[in-house]
């Protein structure tokens, strides 16, 4: 390591510092901490939650800054031992190395800087024109993000809503993923997406086009307040779809809900009485609306309706040509050829390049 490589370190460093507000996350942590203290604090328990999300928002900020701010000091210090004839080389060189790493993920982390990144995501993946085919990419798809969830990011992964195809995969489904950031971290994979193989199902071997549309929400949690008028809601049950024999309902337990200002709809199915499934619906419901609300705020282009486009050619965000070994991001140019990775749920190059890409174009 080098002292011009020291530099580089500590010039990244305290444009970090001034980008995650740490002087005055510090001063709000205090401020908030000093609330909570208060004997009178959980006396409304809504609005405690809410200031206890914040300061551990806080703290998760200033912790990332501080872990990389000491080990920046920590490398000086090596290099001082380095110069009076302590240490090696090739030690302060790994050691340079590690804290490259926790730098630029904590850039990357940085990038995740709306209120609303927090939150877990509501993630809805619907089949495009073409049958048997596209059923089966919609569950190739299912599969790839729970799998991304579960195994590589750790969240927690629950199905909320699952139309089986007539043969095979599925129509559509919807699935909550709950943990830190899970809608920040997916809320690129909005769009549609694009499958290029030999097809299983075509007996004369021929290479298949198949595409799906996949939609990212914010998931409301109990911390945020969403006004729902229930003389706007009008509410339709229906029998479960299922697999068949033993696993098809017997009773209407599915729920179906409008809002009539928005015009969402919301179908839950999952849980086994029609009360568990009309609160998995209003939760899902105030996540739609809650969305809605955030891209008013903030004045910005409703970024989802606009990749609601045509599950056809040219309207793709992502191409996975599996005979060629590609996987390809066509907004960002990022792919890689390990495409059996990718549907087992490796999306985190996709996902921080897509990050990285928003960020620059903003």
């Amino acid at each position: 390591m080098t002292n011009e490589q020291l530099k580089a370190l500590k010039d990244r460093l305290a444009l970090l510092k001034g980008y995650l507000n740490v002087e005055q996350r510090s001063f709000q942590l205090e401020d908030l901490t000093q609330q909570s203290l208060n004997p009178n604090f959980w006396d409304d328990s809504k609005a405690a939650e809410v200031i206890m999300k914040q300061v551990q928002s806080h703290k998760s900020w200033i912790g990332q800054y501080q872990k990389v701010a000491e080990r920046v000091d920590e490398l000086e210090i090596l290099q001082e031992f380095l110069r009076e004839g302590e240490g090696t080389e090739e030690e302060l060189d790994a050691r340079y190395a590690e804290t490259v790493d926790i730098l630029d993920d904590a850039e990357f982390r940085a990038t995740l800087n709306r209120p609303e990144d927090e939150l877990g995501c509501i993630l809805q993946i619907n089949a495009g024109a073409g049958g048997t085919e596209a059923n089966d990419w919609a569950e190739m798809l299912l599969r790839m993000f729970t799998m991304y969830a579960e195994k590589h990011a750790g969240f927690q992964v629950s199905v909320a809503n699952r139309n089986e195809g007539d043969v095979a995969g599925i129509k559509s489904a919807t699935i909550e993923i709950i943990g830190d950031f899970a809608y920040g971290m997916l809320k690129g994979e909005n769009g549609v997406h694009r499958l290029v193989r030999i097809s299983p199902f075509n007996a004369q071997g021929k290479r298949q086009t198949s595409f799906a549309s996949v939609f990212v929400h914010p998931r409301v949690d109990d911390t945020i307040e969403v006004e729902i008028n229930p003389a706007d809601l009008s509410w339709d049950t229906f029998r479960a779809s299922g697999a068949g024999g033993q696993h098809v309902n017997k009773t209407e337990s599915a729920v179906r809900v409008t809002h009539a200002p928005t015009g969402i709809i919301v179908e839950c199915q999952e849980e086994r009485s029609q009360h568990q499934n009309r609160e998995r619906a209003m939760n899902m419901l105030r996540s739609r609306i809650y969305e809605l609300e955030l891209q008013k705020q903030q004045a910005e282009k409703d970024e989802i309706e606009a990749n609601k486009t045509a599950n056809e050619w040219g309207s793709q965000i992502r191409s996975y040509v599996l005979d060629d070994r590609r996987v390809k991001d066509h907004r960002t140019g990022w792919q890689t050829s390990q495409t059996d990775a990718v549907l087992d749920g490796d999306l985190e190059g996709f996902l921080k390049a897509y990050l990285r890409w928003s960020g620059e174009a903003k």
